[in-house]
């Protein structure tokens, strides 16, 4: 069974994707802070990261740094709402050794789940960096 871990400091966003991920039959975890997430991370093992760019604290960006380092094999789907950063985000994206894809919020459940599915469906290469696609893919309700 594949493991998710969804990282929002909306509560009731990582919530919902949490319930919608395990509905989906997927084993989801959820954490409100980069924090919390590293450590959930580190006993939990996810296949796929799933977290927002703009939190409190430490962002999405060092989350995907510190995953990189310490669970190159995991892959991340991060989200933004803010498209003043997408090029900072893509910059940072190309670095991580991770496989890594940029979304950009609003996006419909079915088509996060649908991304969420074809990242885990491809074999993962911790070899060598992987940057995500050239742009974000903008997934709207």
């Amino acid at each position: 069974m594949n493991r998710i871990l969804i990282v929002d400091d909306e509560q009731l966003t990582a919530d919902t994707l949490g319930i919608i991920f395990r509905k989906r039959g997927y084993e989801s975890k959820v954490a409100y802070s980069v924090e919390d997430a590293l450590e959930c991370a580190r006993r939990f093992d996810p296949n796929l990261v799933l977290c927002d760019i703009t939190m409190p604290g430490r962002d999405g960006i060092e989350l995907m740094s510190t995953l990189g380092r310490e669970r190159p094999q995991c892959q991340v789907i991060v989200l933004t709402g803010y498209y003043s950063n997408l090029r900072s985000v893509r910059e940072q994206v190309g670095k991580m050794p991770q496989a890594v894809q940029v979304l950009t919020k609003p996006c419909r459940p079915e088509e996060l789940l649908h991304e969420a599915e074809r990242m885990l469906a491809s074999p993962v290469s911790t070899s060598l960096p992987r940057a995500a696609s050239s742009a974000p893919r903008t997934l709207h309700a």
